[in-house]
This record gives C-alpha cells, structure tokens and sequence, in this order.
C-alpha cells in the first residue's frame, strides 16, 4: 500500500466529527492511507454526510447508471445531497437550449433529473459510490469510532492506466518489472560492436527464442553495413545437461534438409559416408535447417587456403573437389548418408518431423560423458557446492 494521501482523517471521540489536518514531514505519526473506493447504502439520515471527492474521483449511482467521471469536476467539500445538487445543477444549465433544438432529448434529460431530485427525498435506500484512484477522498462515518454497517470502504491497487492517469510514472514501471520475463522474449536487443571483418562500428541483434520440444536460445546476429559482412551466432540460453546427447540421422529423402538444426559450440559432426568430421568449436554455434549447415561446412572447406589454395597438391585438392561434389549430391537429395551430431553439454538439437511420435530416420542418445570431455568441458575444475566453507578460513 502506497502512502500517498494528502490529507490525514482523525475522528474526535468526544463530537464524534471528522478532524482534517494536513500532513508533514515534522509530523512524527503520519498514518497516511490508499482509500480508493467507498461504498454506501444511503437513507434519509444519510444525505447530511460530509464527502470529500477529489478531482480524480468517480461518483456513481449505480441504480440509476449515473456516474460523474473523473476530471469532469473540480475538488470539493460537501455532503451526499450536495453532490446530487452539483449533478442536478449541471444537467439543467443547458436545458433552454436543448428544448430549442432537440425537445426529445431535453425531455428524457428533464425526466432523468427528477429522478435524481427524487433520490434526495429517499423513498427507497440507493448505493453512492466514491471512486478515487488517488486515495484521497473520503466519506463521513457518524457513527466513528464504531463501525458504520451502511459504509464499505475498500482498498486495491492502482492500475497502470491509472498510475498514468495520476502522473505517477514510477509505478508504471514498477507493475512492468512483474513481466520483464515474458518483455525479454518478445523484445530484440541491440547493442554496438565492431565488424570480425574489417573492424569498422557495427550492430548486433539479440533475442530469445523458444525452440519447440527443446529449450530457449539467444540468437545473436551482426550486420556490417561498411563491408557488407554478415554472421550469427547461437548460445545456450541454460545449463550445460546432466548428460551428453549424441543425435543420428538417417538421411533418405530431399525433405530431411528442411529439418531444422541447433549445433551449438560444443558439438562435433560427422558424416560417415564422406569420412568426415567437423571438431567442436568450429562454424560455432547456428540455428538453421540441415540444408544451410552442410552449406556451411561445403564454404568452411573452399575458404581454406591450404587445402584448395595455390600453396595445396594437387592430389589433395583432387580428394577435396570429390568431397565437396559427394557433400553437394548429399544436400540435393541425390546421395545417402547418416548425419552424426555428437554434443557433450547436450544442448544441440536436430528437428523431430513426426514430434511427438516418433521419428523412424531420427535416434537420440544420451550418455555420461568422460573425463576428458568433462575436462574441454571445464567441469572438472567447477564446484558448486561446499565452496563456501572452504573458502572462509583463507580469507
């Protein structure tokens, strides 16, 4: 509850009336209060109350479906009949003219207002409602310090549209911060960065993203608009798994390359057929299809210098050039092959068409991963349990 009430209401034991008197920073017992919605069923007696409504308020009669929003009217001082006075008074300032231009409407306004004069005389019990976003209005209870039973008044929350409403911009923000989680998946960060290329300032895009049946990832992108250069880069968006995922496919049909594909950083390849292997770490981590990774690999190979280079034998060249023909039937759907992605996080993923079924082409194995792996891994050396206490005598 937020402590923004401009006036303090006390109520003296001995008339039993209400004392306003207004707050400081010298006073020592500020009980400032969010009073935002007062309820009242009203009687005879009732129409002597003094309210406070400020210009913020909404005033509503439910049983008539009158309501006098907020803005409309200045900050006043007054009682129930009062108010109802106020309305009445408005309503019939225009009269004259509604008369002369449209009798219709004028006549149902005219019959409408003397049902409000009626409610002053109290033929039967209605319901006034104070609304204030601000919390600083207020309603007499003649009964104070008992209970008033006819009086309901209720506390809640502001809304962020009227936190704005009011001016109050900190707490927009603050409702906000409630879902920067779900803010962080639809939203594209950008941050500066330098080309790899030619060095020049550039920007790199951010986002997480949700891969079905997986986990999340952050795709990160970096667009040069001096060279023209372009790269992404997938990351983990969690931890590295309990156990290592070695993935198969059985490739045997041109549809497979549309299959989509996650290796991340920490995942080799490997292409039986062809007697190839790609090591961890290289093309880093991407989020494509199976089409764009062999792509990838087939343009990884060609760049090399020393492999199709002036400075490459012939007879090595030779064997390349067959690679890449045999990689290039592969993705045409003119070759078989088994694509082999070994990960040892176990944060790699190879599409499932048949999700949630089975996949017939598809087989995933999890297993414990060996030291060594652990070692390139940089588990071996991590504690996360325990550190604390030993660490406390050292320092």
């Amino acid at each position: 509850m937020s402590a923004l009430g401009a006036v303090e209401v006390e109520v003296d034991a001995a008339s039993g009336g209400p004392l306003f008197r207004p707050l400081s920073a010298e006073d020592g017992e500020q009980r400032p209060a969010e009073i935002e919605s007062l309820c009242m069923n009203c009687f005879r007696n009732d129409m002597n109350r003094e309210v406070v409504k400020t210009d913020c308020a909404t005033a509503r009669i439910p049983e008539l479906d009158f309501e006098i929003p907020a803005f409309t009217q200045k900050g006043v001082l007054t009682t129930v009949e009062g108010i109802i006075d106020r309305a009445v008074a408005g309503l019939e300032q225009d009269q004259p003219v509604r008369r002369a231009t449209d009798e219709e409407v004028a006549s149902k306004i005219d019959e409408f207002i003397g049902k409000l004069k009626q409610l002053k005389e109290v033929h039967s019990s209605f319901t006034f409602i104070v609304d204030d976003p601000s919390g600083n209005s207020f309603v007499e209870n003649p009964h104070a310090p008992q209970k008033d039973d006819a009086l309901v008044v209720t506390h809640y929350r502001r809304t962020p549209q009227q936190a704005a409403m009011l001016g109050l911009e900190g707490e927009e923000v603050n409702e906000k911060a409630a879902n920067s989680a779900e803010d962080l998946r639809n939203e594209v960060f950008q941050f500066n960065t330098n080309c790899p290329e030619c060095n020049a300032p550039a920007n790199t895009n951010m986002k997480l993203v949700q891969i079905p049946h997986f986990k999340e990832v952050i795709i990160m992108a970096t667009n040069c608009d001096s060279c023209g250069h372009r790269t992404n880069e997938v990351k983990s968006g969690g931890a590295i798994e309990p156990q290592g995922t070695r993935i198969t496919l059985q490739i045997t049909d041109p549809s497979d390359m549309t299959r989509d594909v996650l290796k991340s950083e920490t995942c080799s390849v490997e292409i039986p057929e062809l007697e190839f292997e790609l090591g961890m770490g290289a093309l880093g981590g991407k989020f494509t299809t199976l089409e764009g990774l062999l792509k990838d690999i087939g343009e990884l190979v060609e760049r090399n210098p020393f492999t199709l280079g002036d400075s490459s034998a012939p007879s090595k060249t030779e064997k390349l050039q067959e690679f890449l023909g045999k990689l290039c039937e592969i993705v045409e759907g003119k070759a078989k092959a088994h694509f082999i992605m070994d990960d040892p996080a176990g944060n790699s993923y190879l599409q499932n068409v048949y999700a949630p079924e089975e996949d017939p082409e598809l087989k995933v194995e999890r297993y414990e991963r060996t030291f060594e792996q652990n070692e390139d891994l940089g588990l071996n050396d991590m504690k996360t349990e325990g550190y604390e206490v030993e660490g406390a005598p050292g320092r």
